[in-house]
């Protein structure tokens, strides 16, 4: 009874033990993925911000800028993208709606977005687009991939439509999660002017001959598990320039620091520290459960094997004997 006992575990043993490495390498990278119907909202501030609000071409310094970046995922259109390219895609409509202190919209840039729903990266349509434009990204937006590593990345750039190093730079603790900080620069480069822009400026109002130029600093605080940022900064400057009349000074367009609000980085950390559960569940606590519990069966396997393999004690022998035998000779 003993060996078939020790057979049995030694059989859960080993399922155990196989089924660790496979959940890690081969249902993690299938079953963590962005959901296609995924909607969020996050605001951004740049406080005592410079803005041109007009053709006047006098910037003035507002009190309050707001940005208001929403990401929606198109279902019907990851389906069409799906049936055309076979993969497991994401699509996200995305829009960066700027307001000024008097509420009213000083420009907008809509943006669609195309990735595979497990790496992240990009799949390429005819309908990926910034601001109207078709593109053709390079490299992530957004968002980190699942399990963020300690390098660099390669961070598609919206306004400029080129893609640039976004660069690890340390570890730290934020809000009570470990994250991962990264820092892109983009240097000063000449950028397509928004199709929305403040109090009518548009080419033809200024002339016809204006370039608008555009340089940040870029930084995320990632979460490495889920590859959400869990916050965000830019520090900000364009300036229109006119090429033409080298004489006239480039005119600033808006400069500030853009960072995140106080209430979407609250909610953004909890809603991070809830999500990461599920791909740790797949990644760690599933993988090294099952192989610790492989282990203890494989011991227990072992230990009742030996015992079966035991000799049994000797028998009691039933035979009567004189309990004082007497050696001597019987006298005649």
């Amino acid at each position: 009874m003993r060996r078939k006992s020790s057979l049995v575990l030694l059989a859960f043993a080993v399922f155990f033990a196989a089924l660790s490495p496979l959940m890690r390498w081969y249902a993690f990278p299938r079953l963590a993925k962005v959901p296609a119907n995924q909607y969020q909202v996050v605001v951004l501030e740049a406080k005592n911000a410079t803005l041109l609000t007009d053709t006047s071409l006098v910037p003035k310094v507002v009190p309050k800028l707001s940005v208001i970046q929403t990401l929606k995922g198109n279902v019907e259109e990851s389906k069409k993208v799906k049936a055309d390219t076979g993969r497991d895609v994401v699509v996200w409509d995305s829009l960066s709606y700027i307001v000024g202190p008097d509420g009213k919209m000083v420009s907008q840039v809509p943006e669609r977005y195309i990735f595979d729903a497990h790496s992240q990266d990009p799949v390429h349509t005819a309908s990926e687009s910034v601001d109207g434009d078709p593109v053709h990204r390079e490299g992530i937006e957004f968002k980190f991939p699942f399990l963020t590593e300690k390098r660099d990345y390669f961070y598609y750039d919206a306004q400029a439509r080129t893609t640039a190093p976004i660069h690890y730079k340390a570890t730290q603790n934020f809000r009570g999660l470990k994250v991962y900080y990264f820092e892109q620069i983009v240097p000063w480069v000449k950028v397509p002017l928004p199709k929305t822009m403040p109090g009518g400026i548009t080419p033809a109002a200024l002339g016809g001959s204006v370039e608008r130029w555009y340089t940040t600093k870029r930084m995320f605080w990632v979460d490495p598990t889920t590859g959400a940022p869990v916050n965000g900064e830019e520090v900000h400057q364009e300036e229109l320039r006119f090429p033409q009349t080298p004489d006239t000074k480039p005119v600033t367009v808006f400069a500030g620091d853009v960072k995140m609000h106080e209430d979407y980085i609250d909610s953004t950390v909890e809603l991070v520290k809830s999500q990461r559960q599920l791909i740790l569940l797949l990644t760690s606590y599933l993988p090294w459960g099952f192989l610790i519990l492989g282990v203890v069966l494989l011991a227990l396997s072992l230990f009742l094997e030996a015992r079966g393999r035991r000799p049994a004690d000797p028998a009691p022998d039933d035979t009567v004997r004189d309990p004082d035998p007497d050696p001597r000779p019987i006298a005649v």
